[in-house]
């Protein structure tokens, strides 16, 4: 049986990925959970927490899983490439799916909305609880791209991050473009491994762009 907060977390999800943020009141959210406004301050306090507490279940579940796939990264014996780094995003993204309903297209939806609708305290929070795995990542980024300067390596980063969001918040358009234009099938997987040379290339040009 689902707990009240789960279902609280679920429709909240939901209607925050689809309406944003600032268009999504609480009250939608108790009247889509079957709950009363009650329910939502004893278990959140506020909208705040309660939209950190949505990121926070899909943000332990993925940087977990990419802390084990940096693991693996780091036994291997031959140099490490761009492209390697990219390569642990791959299976986490995915396992979101398993873990959510559409969940990788769900979080990306999310976090497009943290940054276009400036949620500086979702970025506060996630770099609170999760800044060891960011900086990890970066780390190995910064060893497989030595001619990166720290400043050349934040544009990189939020280009990277904006087409990893743009893409697999769309996914399903993206898959129904493939299928009506040229009758291909792509699944998640496929959209990913299209992501991962694009951005490798990106990352390993030696020229800054400013």
């Amino acid at each position: 049986m689902i707990s009240t907060k789960e279902k609280i977390l679920n429709e909240a999800e939901k209607l925050f990925a689809e309406q944003g943020f600032a268009e999504t009141s609480l009250r939608m959210i108790t009247a889509k959970a079957d709950v009363n406004l009650a329910s939502v301050n004893y278990h959140f306090g506020s909208k705040k927490t309660l939209i950190q507490a949505v990121f926070e279940r899909f943000m332990d579940r993925i940087t977990n899983d990419i802390s084990h796939e940096m693991e693996q990264l780091a036994l291997k014996e031959e140099p490490i490439e761009v492209a390697d780094v990219l390569q642990t995003l791959k299976q986490p993204i995915k396992n979101l799916d398993k873990f959510r309903p559409d969940g990788a297209g769900v979080f990306m939806n999310l976090l497009g909305r943290s940054y276009a609708e400036t949620q500086g305290h979702i970025r506060r929070f996630a770099m609170d609880k999760y800044s060891h795995v960011f900086n990890r990542f970066v780390g190995f980024l910064q060893i497989s791209s030595p001619h990166c300067e720290p400043s050349e390596m934040f544009w990189r980063l939020h280009f990277m991050l904006g087409s990893f969001i743009f893409s697999l918040a769309g996914h399903k358009a993206l898959q129904e473009i493939a299928e009506s234009d040229f009758q291909q099938s792509v699944s998640i997987d496929q959209i990913i491994d299209k992501l991962i040379p694009f951005m490798s290339a990106a990352f390993s040009h030696n020229e800054a762009g400013f």
